[in-house]
């Protein structure tokens, strides 16, 4: 009788409606996935870093500074190349041959930087890595004043495949005035579940990977991390608030203080058990404007690792092939 387990299998995205192809049978096992680094990722020489000094090294004053300018450990300052501007015509839609449409880049791209050139946020001290959180909750809460925002994101690049230019740590923050359409899709499937079961997608999601067990990989009293069901890339990690927040920038500190925990175990554990890996981190919440129209939405940080490449299938049909299942992934990132 053939053994069907490693079978390749469709799965589709509970709230998205995305679907996937989960093709563990392409790797012999998980752990096949792992490329050993010829070196160590080296960090670049704090003489050259515009981060060891952002004042002296020519970016812009900071917004925010904790606890203090001259024994800073976090600072927020705009992007010194932003790709959105403050100072741009606000929400001025051009036409063009009655086809294409553009208005101003208007926005804020701003930076927040850690102290330590070689700390990321897994090796962050606890109350360090809780104030990257609060710093972007309380700029967050700044973006909402201005009328023409609409949503704002917040992310961290690490390691030159996940986009970081700089080496020394630092989380990007963007206000926009449009909401992508990638988290409108979000939003769209969340609210359709909502209206069709007077309940949350993702709470929904939580009840059910507490009671399967089979891809958590941690939880405490206030926050959950695991992999999805869809998992778009090989070992991605999905880490939410067990609580219903809809807003990121409304949640409380020691909530704040659960999802720390919950990033830097996970992350972490990427590191070590999948040899240090680049990848990135974000934040997905409630756009800013009408929040009350958007109660249904449970907001959320997704971690994914760089081990994939976009090729013609997953360009061509938009459905990513995923090579390693997200219940090995995770009884490999418990082991």
């Amino acid at each position: 009788m053939d053994n069907f387990s490693n079978a390749p299998e469709l799965r589709q995205d509970l709230v998205t409606g995305d679907w996937v192809i989960i093709a563990s049978n392409r790797n012999k096992k998980p752990g096949d996935l792992i490329k050993k680094r010829k070196e160590k990722r080296q960090p670049s020489p704090k003489s050259v870093c515009p981060f060891e000094n952002p004042v002296k090294s020519g970016n812009p004053a900071p917004s925010y500074v904790w606890p203090c300018l001259k024994n800073w450990k976090t600072q927020i300052f705009e992007n010194k190349f932003p790709a959105l501007l403050p100072s741009l015509k606000k929400n001025e839609i051009s036409e063009e041959g009655a086809l294409y449409f553009s208005q101003p880049a208007y926005g804020y791209h701003d930076l927040i930087v850690t102290k330590s050139h070689t700390a990321n946020f897994s090796k962050l001290k606890k109350d360090e890595a809780l104030n990257v959180l609060v710093a972007a909750a309380e700029r967050f809460k700044f973006y909402k004043q201005d009328k023409n925002t609409a949503y704002g994101l917040l992310f961290h690049n690490w390691g030159s495949s996940a986009g970081a230019s700089i080496f020394h740590p630092h989380y990007q923050l963007m206000a926009l005035p449009l909401i992508p359409e990638i988290v409108r899709h979000s939003f769209s499937g969340s609210e359709k579940f909502f209206k069709n079961n007077r309940h949350c997608a993702y709470c929904s999601v939580i009840e059910l990977e507490q009671k399967e067990g089979k891809r958590v990989i941690f939880e405490n009293k206030g926050a959950i991390a695991f992999t999805r069901f869809a998992s778009k890339e090989p070992f991605d990690v999905r880490v939410f608030p067990k609580n219903h927040f809809s807003s990121f920038e409304e949640t409380p500190a020691d909530v704040l203080s659960s999802i720390v925990e919950a990033l830097q175990f996970s992350l972490s554990r990427l590191e070590k058990t999948l040899n240090d890996p680049d990848y990135n981190f974000y934040l997905h919440s409630a756009p800013f404007k009408n929040q009350s129209k958007f109660g249904f939405y449970h907001w959320h940080f997704d971690i994914v690792p760089k081990f994939s490449v976009s090729a013609g299938m997953e360009i061509g049909s938009g459905i990513e092939i995923t090579v390693v299942s997200p219940e090995d992934a995770a009884k490999l990132l418990k082991k």
